[in-house]
């Protein structure tokens, strides 16, 4: 099954409309037509907002699998323009050396909650 298909499919389970969807992500019904009979996905762009819409969880989405069958310690996702995001940017333009002391002042911050 594609990512899109398992959208409409979604869609279909939660009593949803196409044109309801439609309306509420600003994803044109015709482009969901489209991902069933061209068998095409959507860009990962509309994801956040078509997960936002159907409340599920991007890794169902693109994999099929509930979050908890799935190792979430091998990846993430991240969207731009979010805080951890951001974070991420601004790690990779550290050298190692201060990384490495990001890391350590993150571990205290850890204890410091526990």
């Amino acid at each position: 099954m594609t990512i899109g298909e398992r959208i409409l499919e979604i869609i279909h389970q939660n009593g949803m409309t196409q044109k309801e969807f439609s309306d509420k992500t600003g994803i044109p019904q015709s482009t969901l037509s489209s991902w069933k009979g061209k068998k095409q996905n959507p860009s990962m762009d509309k994801l956040k907002v078509i997960c936002d819409v159907l409340k599920v969880d991007p890794y169902y989405i693109i994999s099929g699998a509930e979050s908890n069958e799935m190792v979430k310690d091998d990846y993430i996702a991240v969207y731009r323009g979010e805080e951890e995001y951001n974070l991420m940017i601004e790690y990779q333009k550290l050298n190692k050396d201060n990384r490495s002391r990001l890391m350590g002042y993150l571990r205290a911050l850890q204890d410091m909650n526990n």
